[in-house]
């Protein structure tokens, strides 16, 4: 019997986003607080490489050149948080190099985390492949601000809205002042921490950043 052979087709959905991820990661890596000065909208992979115990498996591996982010983001255009036809990219102004400061800011600000210790990766991608690039990078790598550690994009919700639980990211990394300002939630530093560090020594690590794989 003759085996079916699919076409590869590299105008299909899932292979246009894949090549914007894999543009990503062969992109050069900066560090996350000296960036250089850039224009437009995209994605970014933030990477760690430093001392805080919780963080080893990736940090170890970062300390290697295998780069496992511990982050993935995107910013987009404001105007294509509306309805309506898409923004145009070259209208983005800073969106990407603003949401990259914002996050050092916010490493800054906290007392267990170096902000010579993250490095990143961007991208100023057209906005229709934004969302997708993203998403592929976070199904891939599961970075753990992203999934178990949650809020380290999270801005200040203001007074009326400040009866929500304090991000974890918050409570394992303290100093953000803002969010003092929240409740605390039940679990401890101590538990997130030995939570964080068995997720992390029972995950698999992808060995590729090749996302294209033709059937």
């Amino acid at each position: 019997m003759t085996a079916e052979v699919i076409p590869f087709n590299p105008l299909d959905k899932k292979n246009l986003g894949a090549s914007v991820a894999e543009a990503l990661l062969a992109g050069k890596t900066h560090q996350l607080g000296d960036l250089p000065e850039f224009r437009g909208a995209g994605i970014y992979a933030i990477y760690y490489s430093g001392t805080f115990a919780p963080y080893e498996e990736i940090a170890k591996r970062n300390r290697e050149s295998k780069q496992i982010p511990i982050y993935v983001g995107k910013a987009v255009p404001s105007g294509s948080r509306k309805g309506g036809e898409p923004a145009v990219n070259s209208k983005a102004g800073k969106a990407l190099l603003s949401r990259l400061s914002e996050h050092a800011e916010s490493i800054r600000a906290v007392n267990n985390l170096d902000i010579k210790d993250f490095t990143c990766r961007f991208l100023v991608v057209e906005d229709i492949w934004i969302p997708l690039g993203e998403s592929l990078l976070i199904a891939r790598y599961s970075p753990v601000w992203n999934s178990l550690v949650d809020g380290f994009g999270n801005h200040n919700p203001g007074k009326g809205r400040r009866d929500s639980k304090r991000p974890r990211w918050d409570m394992l990394h303290p100093g953000r002042d803002w969010a003092t300002k929240i409740k605390e939630r039940p679990e401890t530093s101590e538990d997130i921490s030995r939570e964080v560090e068995s997720h992390l020594r029972n995950m698999t690590f992808p060995t590729s950043d090749k996302f294209i794989i033709p059937e």
